[in-house]
């Protein structure tokens, strides 16, 4: 059962000497509730009356500096994320994955067969999509309402989906029998039910390939030449024999909808730079060293950003910045493995306090940086799908 997000009511009376006034306000939101603004004292000294009102000119009476108390907050906030005290809030709306169960976004749930681990899932129109590991390698399972398995996709590694969640996209790069990579890598895509069927293009030689997006009807993703070298974005459309290599755009970390793409344009220990570019022609709109651009909302308006260093078990902190000019709209602390967009006011998070420790996945509001749960703390598989 969704636990549907509570209603915040707001009752503000004020007392004058002859007068008695009330009001009350009631708001309702769908997304997390922040806590309430300290309310600024109110007078209750009644203003003197004179014995000749005609005669007599009112004292004024100096202004008062707000105090720290009644001065809304200025600039970016800053919010550290303690799972125990967020409230509880409905389940996410995309997909995600629940011991061995894939739920949310369109259908009903759906159990992934078999005992294999599970790496990654995602929703095509009502059946769903899992990669799960097989010998040294992995393989996707196509999965259908009933829980049959339809289809096995052998090398899968990663998949994205349209935004109406009506296609989707899938790489696949082979290893050898040692579980060692090899060069080269075949993009996939299809539609919702086989229409179109399934298209493919094989790009050889490249390296490391990363799948950012399926947006505006082309596929990208990240992949370099040789295997310790730079890295690049290529565009694919589905139909065509070749990807389109973007070299104006190098080791991108994602794309948006509205041509643009976060790229880690500097490199170092314990330190990094990122710039948001224009596809494809790499015009550098800003850069950043405090963040790394690791995603975007579905309309392109909010970058969302990771720690500039990355390493270990989970990340730090997770940021959202003003897409357009750079700047910081809110930043979380905690322990973060995942952070995908729910829809262009919201992100998810799948946020733990540690190496074995239950995990939850919660919900941010852009807006206001306030936080819910959508997954209570449980122990066992937990991920956010696509």
């Amino acid at each position: 059962m969704r636990v549907q997000n509570g209603r915040l009511v707001a009752l503000v009376a004020a007392v004058a000497v002859g007068a008695i006034a009330s009001g009350g306000a009631l708001a309702y939101r769908q997304g997390p509730q922040t806590a309430e603004a300290e309310a600024a004292p109110l007078s209750t000294s009644p203003s003197p009356v004179t014995s000749n009102p005609t005669t007599t000119r009112p004292t004024p009476t100096p202004s008062k500096t707000p105090t720290p108390s009644s001065t809304p907050p200025a600039g970016p906030l800053k919010t550290k994320i303690v799972l125990d005290k967020l409230p509880t809030g409905r389940a996410p709306q995309i997909a995600y994955l629940t011991g061995r169960t894939i739920r949310g976004g369109a259908g009903g749930d759906i159990k992934v067969p078999g005992t294999a681990d599970i790496q990654e899932v995602a929703r095509l129109g009502s059946s769903a999509l899992a990669v799960v590991a097989k010998g040294y390698g992995t393989e996707m399972l196509t999965i259908a309402t009933d829980g049959r398995i339809t289809a096995r996709t052998p090398d899968i590694t990663q998949i994205v989906t349209t935004d109406d969640g009506l296609g989707a996209a899938y790489v696949g790069s082979r290893l050898k029998d040692t579980g060692e990579s090899m060069a080269g890598a075949t993009i996939y895509a299809e539609q919702d039910q086989g229409r179109a069927g399934v298209e493919k293009v094989t790009v050889p030689g490249v390296w490391n390939t990363s799948l950012l997006g399926y947006l505006n009807g082309k596929v990208y993703f990240d992949a370099g030449t040789t295997q310790d070298g730079a890295t690049s974005l290529y565009e694919w459309t589905p139909g065509e024999s070749k990807a389109t290599p973007l070299k104006a755009v190098p080791s991108a970390m994602a794309v948006s909808s509205v041509g643009t793409a976060g790229s880690l344009t500097t490199l170092a220990d314990q330190n990094s730079c990122s710039s948001l570019l224009t596809v494809p022609a790499g015009k550098r709109l800003w850069r950043t060293c405090d963040y790394q651009i690791v995603g975007f909302t579905p309309d392109g308006a909010t970058a969302i950003a990771g720690p500039m260093y990355q390493d270990g078990y989970g990340n730090g902190i997770a940021a959202v910045l003003d897409a357009k000019k750079g700047t910081l709209l809110h930043e979380w602390s905690g322990v973060f493995r995942q952070w995908v967009p729910e829809d262009d006011q919201h992100l998810l998070l799948l946020a733990d306090t540690g190496e074995d420790t239950p995990a939850s996945i919660i919900r941010c509001t852009v807006s206001t940086g306030a936080c819910e749960l959508a997954t209570p703390p449980a122990k066992g598989a937990l991920l956010i799908g696509d």
